[in-house]
């Protein structure tokens, strides 16, 4: 677990009665429920608590505050309105009824599908926005069976007056430019790409990975200009620069980016190469504005103008330019993690004589005819296991040094266990899949993903005990809540086996665990047992830091100490600092997957319109 990070406590489901019977009409239960919600509510919340069940939880993203709560028991949801200014901002609850898998239904609450519901999409309205809901209801069994709330989720959509411009609001397409040039769209997109003239970014965005693009599309639909600027030469290349064989280990129907979905014959794994190249497409079409081979100098916050001073140096057509901008927005988006860490503290480091001893971001592939030559990787996650498979197909001998456990998952137990009917071929679209998933609050996620995570072990058994067999030890995650809540908890831990599991268990790839390195020789490494390890090129595969490191690195100490912890949890079980006010103003933090970026980049871009045009103020809470 990261310092500073809270567990969840265990959630226990409540007793229910079945919610199939053909005598429950489930579109009454929740339009009775909803009724009863909408009185209370503009009471100051008196009389909420009697709608929520006993242990249930009510997660809000952004209607309730302007920041991320999930409140537990009916007695905390009904005081946080008493400590609000204004009550409860939700003005109404309503039934949703747009798709089938939002219309009132009986639903299982938990994975073995023996605690029952009914559930529903709702729709809301607030003093500042529109949003969408789910609530889980569950007859109370001591209170005479009445219909009270499991889990309420609310989640703001859209503010009032700044509406996404897409759909209806769409551009015409035949605006004529304003200026004596009279311009066409070629003209000013290339002038708005390269800051022509007077014009300032709102928002600076540092990385072009799925997090920079997702977050710099959601604002650009909200009218906010963002420049993206990144290290490398190309967009893309934060991919395209990593291992040869690199593939997506989460299915396609998980990783679609906001606006712009994968086309339907797009491969379930997606290579690094051809994502790389989608990330060039889609900041193309989504006519996103990135400065490539830039980097930042220097950097300042102005308390008094509530802006940023930021010196970026630019390599454009082989020539350096200098830029000052004043963004009142900072978004660091360098990744799911922050810099690699490379234990250099290793005794021996400089000694080594081999072919290569790198950290796995740098590890561009086996070299050609090395049939026989010995590869060490020192780790056992994702990219430990992609590169010793890609060793091995090269003829090299290969050996993975396993310090302590990590959770296996097989992917087609995790497709079929976790995704199959949520994010799947034959799924709702994603947006209501999203819904559905980020509506379940974190404390009863995992005890969601501890009974689904034993039966994927229960699936995966046969290679779970060849690589126990083979020296390779086996976790379940955090309190055996499986891989999101190891990733959420950590950051890592986990592999999604695409193969080189069976090859373990075969013994073509080697284990040495338990053991730390002692120190690295000119051709060996020795371990704390005293073993020696013959390598001609070692692999630290050994993840990365946090991302407030990234952050100290590059804006400074003065920023990196203001800003709060990132990843792990808070005391009410959200994400610390991510995705939602860091801790400094004017500065975000973004990262996550495919998914988690496609989701929470709408509500980080709505944060940063409601601070813009005065809805949201940075003390609010």
């Amino acid at each position: 677990m990261l310092p500073g990070s809270h567990g969840l406590e265990p959630v226990y489901y409540p007793k229910s009665a079945t919610a199939t019977s053909t005598a429950i009409n489930p579109v009454e239960v929740v339009t009775d429920w909803i009724d009863l919600f909408n009185n209370r509510i503009h009471d100051e919340g008196y009389g909420l608590a009697g709608l929520f069940l006993k242990g249930s939880y009510w997660r809000d993203l952004l209607c309730l505050t302007w920041d991320f709560h999930t409140l537990n028991e009916p007695k905390k949801i009904e005081s946080l309105f008493k400590t609000q200014p204004k009550g409860c901002r939700i003005r109404f609850l309503t039934v949703d009824t747009t798709s089938d898998a939002g219309k009132p239904q009986a639903s299982p609450v938990n994975f073995d599908g023996d605690v029952e519901c009914v559930r529903s999409f709702l729709t809301l309205d607030t003093d500042v926005g529109r949003g969408r809901g789910l609530v889980r209801l569950v007859q109370d069994l001591e209170d005479g069976g009445k219909w009270k709330a499991f889990t309420l989720f609310t989640a703001l959509q859209e503010l009032k007056g700044h509406e996404e411009l897409n759909g209806e609001r769409r551009p015409t397409g035949t605006e004529r430019s304003s200026d004596s040039a009279r311009r066409n769209w070629k003209e000013k997109r290339v002038a708005e790409e390269n800051l022509e003239g007077d014009l300032q970014p709102t928002v600076l965005i540092v990385g072009s990975g799925q997090g920079g693009l997702s977050a710099a599309a959601r604002l650009k639909q909200l009218g906010i200009t963002s420049l993206i600027v990144d290290l490398n030469p190309c967009i893309g290349d934060n991919w395209r620069n990593r291992y040869h064989q690199l593939v997506l280990h989460d299915a396609v129907w998980y990783d679609h980016m906001p606006y712009l979905h994968f086309p339907s014959n797009w491969p379930i794994f997606t290579p690094k190469d051809k994502l790389a190249e989608w990330f060039e497409i889609y900041a193309k079409v989504m006519e996103l504005n990135v400065w490539c081979s830039t980097s930042i100098t220097a950097s300042s916050w102005d308390e008094n103008t509530r802006s940023w001073t930021v010196e970026l140096e630019r390599n454009k057509n082989g020539s350096k330019e200098s830029r000052t901008i004043h963004p009142r927005h900072v978004i660091q988006a360098t990744g799911a993690s922050g810099e690699p860490y490379f234990p250099s503290n290793i005794e021996g480091l400089a000694d080594f004589r081999g072919d290569r001893l790198v950290h796995s971001s740098k590890f561009d592939g086996p070299q050609a005819h090395a049939k026989g030559k010995k590869a060490v990787i020192v780790g056992s996650c994702n990219s430990a296991h992609d590169i010793a498979q890609d060793y091995l197909e090269y003829g090299y001998e290969v050996t993975m040094v396993q310090r302590s456990s990590t959770l296996v998952i097989t992917s087609q137990s995790l497709i079929d266990v976790t995704m199959k009917g949520l994010y799947s071929e034959d799924g709702p679209s994603v947006e209501d899949a999203d819904l559905i998933n980020y509506s379940i609050p974190n404390p009863v996620l995992k005890r969601v993903h501890t009974d689904a995570t034993r039966e994927m072990m229960k699936r995966d058994a046969p290679i779970l005990r060849g690589l126990a067999k083979a020296g390779f030890a086996v976790d379940s995650g955090p309190d055996a809540s499986g891989l999101m809540m190891k990733y959420l908890h950590r950051g890592g831990g986990y592999y999604i086996d695409i193969g080189a599991s069976q090859l373990i268990a075969d013994g073509k790839i080697k284990i040495k665990q338990g053991q730390e390195i002692s120190r690295i020789n000119a051709h060996s490494i020795t371990f704390a047992d005293g073993d020696e390890l013959k390598a001609d090129e070692i692999i630290f595969a050994t993840g990365y830091q946090n991302m407030r490191e990234t952050a100290r690195k590059i804006f400074g100490d003065a920023l990196a100490d203001r800003v709060g912890d990132v990843w792990g949890f808070d005391e009410e079980g959200e994400t610390r600092s991510m995705w939602r006010r860091s801790g400094h103003p004017g500065f975000w933090f973004f990262g996550g997957n495919l998914a988690l970026c496609r989701y929470y980049s709408r509500l980080l871009a709505l944060q940063i319109k409601a601070l813009e045009v005065g809805l949201m103020k940075d003390e609010d809470v």
